[in-house]
């Protein structure tokens, strides 16, 4: 039987950012803001992204994120699981943490809300015509779910699913590695 999501999750926005406090005191704790390049790690296990970290020093309580919390984006639409990597990292507005009930999965709850056909047609609907495509955490909870299977058959496909998209990662930065060996093969050659 189909469900609404908000029937199967839990929702807590994050931060505004707009409204975090920065301080200057020494005491104040430093936070590193979560963002699409963290989002895209956490998917895939893997660390992808050497940039600096936007970082903000505040004394305000704010909505951080654990080892294992799932986590949709506002601005892609995707979903994954926060690694440790990412443990105590600020999230803002534009991402909501997604506490799934007993009787779901994590990890195939984010399989549903990056793949399924059902899931993805919902989200089209819901940001056709829109000037930004930016999506809602009402349309994240408007969406209505296609019928689970027993959860150990979700639990294995979910965690099929995010060794697929590990093995296309790894897949990826070899033949990235690969290319730029030869491309510096390439270079010496030509000075040759």
């Amino acid at each position: 039987m189909e469900k609404m999501i908000k029937n199967l999750v839990k929702f807590t926005s994050g931060s505004p950012q707009f409204r975090i406090n920065e301080s200057f005191l020494v005491e104040a704790p430093i936070y590193l803001f979560y963002d699409q390049s963290d989002l895209a790690e956490d998917l895939v296990d893997l660390s992808l992204d050497n940039t600096e970290k936007k970082r903000v020093h505040t004394l305000d309580e704010l909505s951080t994120l654990r080892a294992g919390d799932v986590v949709f984006s506002l601005i892609s639409g995707k979903a994954a699981i926060v690694r440790s990597a990412h443990e105590d990292y600020l999230y803002t507005q534009n991402y909501i943490k997604l506490v799934p009930k007993k009787e779901l999965d994590s990890r195939f709850l984010v399989y549903l809300l990056n793949e399924d056909k059902q899931v993805r047609r919902q989200f089209q609907k819901g940001i056709q015509g829109s000037a930004t495509m930016k999506y809602t955490v009402k349309q994240l909870k408007e969406l209505v779910m296609p019928t689970l299977p027993n959860l150990e058959k979700q639990k294995k496909i979910g965690s099929i699913y995010f060794k697929q998209l590990r093995k296309q990662a790894l897949k990826e930065r070899v033949a990235e590695l690969e290319t730029k060996a030869l491309l510096a093969k390439l270079e010496e050659e030509k000075h040759e």
